[in-house]
């Protein structure tokens, strides 16, 4: 009997927000998914488990989560905010820190994590008519206002499965005023608990075999232009590039990036993994050469991608219908032919990250199911389709009421008793699919992401480009000075680990005028610092250039960008 295919790729990613020089955590976004998004995520399939899920953790993230459980085992606290909730006197803090509060527990998607609270909304109120005035005037805010901002914060991002089931939590936000440095104090020891349990319920599912666990290139690096910066031209062909040719090494960093994570994965899970799923999903042919010589079985990027590579394999003939190509998959003719891509369905992955959140919960969730089965019925009655719905498993949740519960609870659920769509694994679906003949060969592989299908996002206006050209200077000089006697050995592993932050795909994402301010503020401070501190382990001179700011952002625009529709 035909069925179709239904594999869900949430991929978990938070660039690596550490000064290494300080050890301070300079923002606080990976321990706040942590406890929001990467709790609800494992509780909805601990939930629903007949309901299976390709989970891809990018090892940087897995670092970040296990630093913090080394914290919170040791009690040194390397996040300031996590700090200042376990201050016991908030009233005697410094000016600093107090502007550190304000200006840190406002940051979420008011909507749905400040209003549908009044206690915290009105402590927003009050914060707005003191700071229209000056800032000095925020030194009239009491320790108790603090010590409930702090709360209100932290419960504000709290799991929607925790809020329900965890009675601390229930009393913390009936409470909803007047919070105790020993409500603060239990509230932190909470979070601690929830972050160290993390990787052993995903080990738990995939030992199941309920999920597959995958990674990504060690510190989330933009792989086929580290490889060539023109690979950026199959598919923007007159794209402006840096002023360096290429980047110098690339293909030996990306081959890195690769091992460093099949290694790491394979100490957390116990296993080698079986699929990469490429940062930004971002493909190449010399990416998946890469991938090939690591025995990879599979990859994945997005239609766009697709779309382009057909259209670059055969320049004559017209695109069909999406639904003649896209739900199969493939392997790129040449060396690279063993590791077999799939690419996803941009539109259903769109609808979930952008759309399903303005909708009932349960009414995306059907209208999620009736878009397979059309799927089902539109495509060649011999034929199992594979449909791939890839996208964030932490960011798109901020927008939804409860943080997606309900959508996510009803689609789990719905998919569980399905008649004839089957939620599998990549592993599980080559597994079973071996002797079929679903799989196409691609003549040409059109480089490109999951975004636009191009690299657009990350090469090609002023802003981005001189941020490679810095990040390309840079690596001349840590190759001369790895070179020379100059550094330890030990010196040595901490300026690649350093170099290895700085090739992360995420400065480059938040560059550009269509940003939020706040953000690329935060963003471009990060990535100079890390470039920074490079130079000064490689004892070099910093750059003056490296003084100045890359990017501004976009004052008017308040909006998060941390995803990007497809098309």
């Amino acid at each position: 009997m035909k069925q179709l295919n239904l594999v869900l790729l949430w991929h978990m990613h938070q660039p690596d927000y550490r000064d290494y020089v300080t050890n301070e955590f300079v923002l606080p976004w990976v321990y706040l998914h942590a406890i929001k998004d990467y709790t609800d995520m494992a509780y909805h399939l601990e939930m629903h488990p007949r309901t299976k899920a390709v989970i891809n953790f990018v090892p940087v993230l897995l670092d970040q989560l296990e630093d913090f459980s080394t914290q919170f085992s040791t009690g040194e606290i390397r996040s300031p905010l996590l700090r200042l909730l376990a201050t016991p006197d908030l009233e005697h803090i410094s000016i600093q820190d107090r502007l550190y509060v304000f200006d840190s527990c406002f940051l979420s998607n008011h909507t749905t994590m400040l209003q549908p609270y009044p206690a915290y909304k009105r402590l927003h109120e009050l914060y707005q008519i003191f700071n229209k005035r000056s800032e000095s005037e925020l030194t009239y805010f009491s320790g108790q206002y603090l010590a409930d901002l702090l709360v209100w914060y932290h419960l504000a991002w709290m799991g929607e499965s925790v809020r329900r089931n965890n009675e601390f939590v229930m009393k913390l936000m009936a409470q909803s005023q007047g919070f105790s440095y020993e409500n603060r104090l239990q509230l932190f020891n909470l979070i601690g608990e929830l972050i160290r349990e993390l990787i052993p319920r995903y080990r738990k599912l995939a030992e199941s075999g309920q999920i597959e666990l995958s990674t990504t290139p060690h510190y989330h690096p933009l792989a086929p232009l580290l490889i060539d910066f023109t690979s950026a031209r199959d598919s923007q062909p007159g794209v402006a590039l840096p002023e360096h040719q290429l980047y110098p090494g690339g293909r030996s960093r990306v081959a890195f990036h690769l091992a460093s994570a099949i290694s790491s994965h394979t100490q957390r899970f116990n296993e080698k993994p079986t699929g990469i799923w490429p940062a930004e999903g971002a493909l190449s042919s010399a990416l998946l050469k890469i991938f090939a010589e690591q025995n990879c079985q599979w990859s994945a990027s997005g239609e766009g991608v697709l779309a382009n590579s057909l259209q670059a394999s055969y320049p004559d003939a017209s695109l069909p219908d999406r639904t003649e190509y896209l739900y199969r998959p493939y392997q790129v003719d040449g060396e690279s032919g063993q590791v077999i891509c799939f690419f996803r369905d941009d539109q259903l992955s769109d609808l979930i990250g952008f759309e399903y959140a303005k909708w009932f919960g349960r009414d995306a969730a059907e209208n999620f199911i009736q878009s397979l089965e059309r799927i089902y019925h539109g495509t060649p009655a011999g034929e199992n389709p594979v449909v791939s719905v890839i996208l964030d498993g932490e960011n798109a949740w901020e927008s939804y009421p409860y943080n997606g519960f309900y959508f996510l609870d009803d689609l789990y659920g719905l998919l569980e008793n399905h008649p004839f769509i089957r939620t599998t694994t990549y592993r599980n679906y080559i597994a079973d699919t071996e002797k079929t003949n679903m799989i196409r060969i691609l003549p040409t592989l059109a480089a490109g992401s999951w975004v636009y299908g191009t690299f657009s996002t990350w090469i090609g206006d002023k802003e981005k480009n001189h941020a490679w050209d810095m990040l390309c200077a840079a690596k001349q000089s840590f190759d001369l000075v790895m070179q020379s006697d100059r550094l330890s050995e030990e010196k040595k592993i901490e300026a690649s680990r350093q170099l290895a932050s700085c090739e992360s795909s995420d400065w480059f994402w938040w560059f550009g005028d269509y940003n939020p301010a706040h953000s690329v503020a935060s963003f471009d401070h990060l990535f100079r610092l890390n470039l920074m501190n490079l130079y000064r382990l490689l004892k070099l001179p910093v750059p003056p250039a490296l003084q100045q700011s890359i990017s501004k952002g976009n004052e008017q625009n308040e909006a998060s960008s941390a995803m990007r529709r497809s098309s």
